[in-house]
């Protein structure tokens, strides 16, 4: 490994051992006989890492006193923002839409071939199954669009849809509420790629996100409306209580 490419690395790993508590902040580091020891390296390929962390806000070069790690850090690039269903959904339509446009322009035999595929898989029973070739189905028209922004932009989408707890649900309950609207929604989407025709495919993309979003909203009625009725039932339970004791 070249020495540009070995200074990252041991940056990459200092900073993981920040991340983990092992260098909590505020922490003085080890020296750089003791951190080339530990990582096998050179002391200039230490003070190169520090130098690089330095330079990011992880840590502060105090010369004369050493070097510790800052007490606030910068945000981590990993970390997923804190997004609602609903905001999710309108920024997917946005760049899902285009994607689509776009993708109808360039997308291969073999790769409309693979839609298909997930479009069947979509239909199983497996909700596990299933979502994974939803997921693999929208990531596949990304790499269509030839657009390496668009493609990072809709796998870190897809991740907050994954990873979020309050977003997970939400797609879950209406998923599984009308599986068959679902597939035909896509199938729209496939047939208009497959016709090569990127207005229609900007328009069944839209269509199926705006599907999403109303029957995100019906969900969030309902779910109002039993709350209400839950209070409702509640406080009937304590008047009918306390009218009993009196």
């Amino acid at each position: 490994m070249s020495e540009k490419r070995l200074f990252h690395s041991v940056a990459e790993q200092i900073t993981d051992l920040i991340r983990e508590g092992v260098f909590p902040a505020g922490a003085r580091l080890p020296g750089e006989r003791e951190l080339a020891e530990r990582f096998g390296v050179s002391r200039v390929t230490i003070r190169e890492a520090e130098i690089a962390l330095q330079a990011i806000g992880r840590i502060e070069i105090k010369t004369g006193s050493g070097v510790y790690v800052c007490e606030s850090q910068p945000e981590d690039e990993s970390q997923l923002p804190d997004v609602s269903a609903f905001e999710l959904t309108e920024a997917r339509s946005l760049f899902e839409a285009e994607a689509a446009a776009l993708a109808a322009q360039n997308i291969s035999d073999e790769g409309i071939a693979k839609l298909g595929k997930f479009i069947k898989a979509m239909g199983s029973s497996d909700e596990d199954v299933s979502t994974e070739a939803d997921q693999q189905f929208h990531i596949t028209i990304a790499e269509a669009s030839g657009n390496a922004a668009i493609v990072h932009t809709i796998k870190t989408l897809w991740r907050m849809r994954e990873e979020l707890p309050d977003v997970k649900a939400a797609y879950e309950s209406i998923c599984e509420l009308d599986t068959s609207t679902r597939t035909n929604e896509h199938q729209e989407i496939y047939n208009a790629l497959a016709a090569r025709n990127p207005l229609a495919a900007r328009q069944a993309m839209h269509s199926h996100f705006r599907r999403l979003i109303e029957a995100m909203l019906d969900a969030t009625e309902k779910r109002a409306m039993e709350e209400v009725q839950q209070r409702a039932n509640e406080s009937r339970e304590r008047f009918l209580t306390s009218a009993k004791i009196g």
